[in-house]
């Protein structure tokens, strides 16, 4: 199924299409302060990436800067320098820690199960306990922060460990932080068919958070959430069509309405997902009114979730695609 190029005239053969520009994924999201943290990283510097942490006082803030420092590559050096270097401290713990399960996932590839090797599995789950060691002994040095206990809701759902305890952790996490960001896309995720979860368990879960959400909340980006992974396990005409059945637009203009769209939904680190999220479903549903408007927010601050289920090799060509297909319909 070719929904990269869905809705797009073929050219005639004699014409060689137009070289589509390029555009490179931010990891920072155009967030100054993450650019520096980066910088930093790459040249080795913890202990001015362990000053920027510190200056972080809101828990996504926090959640968002960590992810900065574990989505690297291989075994950066730096890691267990810093935590050599600041012996008992809660930060570089965290940061090995969520760096190993990303380490992991990188071992395990993004295959579902059924078409991934055991070899990989195996390491995928060393690594994962390696993260769990770290992410526990980092949640018992700060015992107020959310942060380690959204990791651990991850890695429980990579160690299938079952849903009795991923509520406990995604608990441990709310309880200290009752909106984190990513503790609830975590949770949403670890709800899911493909995780042991359901739909039913999925939705209803996005339906009472994106309800019970303050006004202007990114949550509320769990009901377009939700409808991706739903949309994920369809395939055909079910699928090119799922968007635009009306009461699943609907359901997604609401929480856009909610989230996004509302007033009071601010520009904090991390904002372009949930902008990319509902800018997705709304190109795929075919309301181009509504996914131009996230598109002039988003700018170019593509981000590869939730693109790279359209071309995985070429999210940013993917989001490109669906922002110019959207621009010719609106004009």
């Amino acid at each position: 199924m070719q929904l990269f190029n869905r809705g797009k005239r073929a050219e005639p053969l004699r014409q060689q299409p137009e070289p589509r520009p390029e555009l490179p994924i931010d990891p920072a999201q155009g967030d100054p302060r993450g650019e520096r943290l980066r910088a930093e990283l790459a040249a080795g510097n913890w202990p001015a990436a362990s000053q920027l942490l510190g200056s972080v006082s809101d828990p996504d803030d926090r959640h968002f800067y960590i992810a900065l420092c574990s989505d690297w590559p291989g075994q950066p050096e730096w890691i267990d320098q810093w935590v050599e270097g600041d012996p008992g401290g809660a930060t570089p713990l965290l940061v090995r820690g969520a760096h190993a399960i990303y380490w992991a996932w990188e071992a395990r590839g993004s295959a579902r199960a059924e078409h991934t090797q055991q070899e990989a599995f195996e390491v995928f789950w060393q690594r994962l306990q390696f993260a769990e060691a770290s992410l526990r002994e980092a949640a018992a040095q700060a015992p107020a922060d959310p942060t380690p206990w959204a990791y651990l809701v991850t890695s429980c759902r990579g160690l299938q460990l079952g849903l009795e305890e991923l509520r406990h952790r995604f608990q441990q996490a709310v309880g200290r932080y009752p909106w984190h960001r990513a503790a609830h896309l975590q949770m949403l995720q670890g709800l899911s068919h493909k995780w042991g979860g359901s739909h039913l368990l999925m939705f209803n879960f996005a339906r009472e958070i994106s309800a019970q959400a303050p006004p202007g909340s990114s949550l509320p980006v769990l009901i377009a959430a939700a409808h991706i992974e739903h949309w994920l396990a369809l395939d055909g005409d079910e699928q090119a069509h799922y968007f635009e059945r009306p009461e699943i637009a609907a359901e997604i203009r609401a929480a856009a309405d909610r989230s996004v769209r509302h007033p009071a939904f601010r520009l904090q680190p991390g904002w372009p997902h949930a902008c990319n999220s509902f800018a997705f479903c709304f190109a795929l549903g075919d309301d181009f009114t509504a996914a131009r408007q996230q598109f002039e927010v988003i700018g170019d601050l593509v981000t590869n979730d939730p693109w790279q289920h359209l071309a995985g090799d070429d999210p940013a060509g993917a989001f490109l695609a669906h922002r110019q297909r959207t621009y010719q319909h609106t004009g």
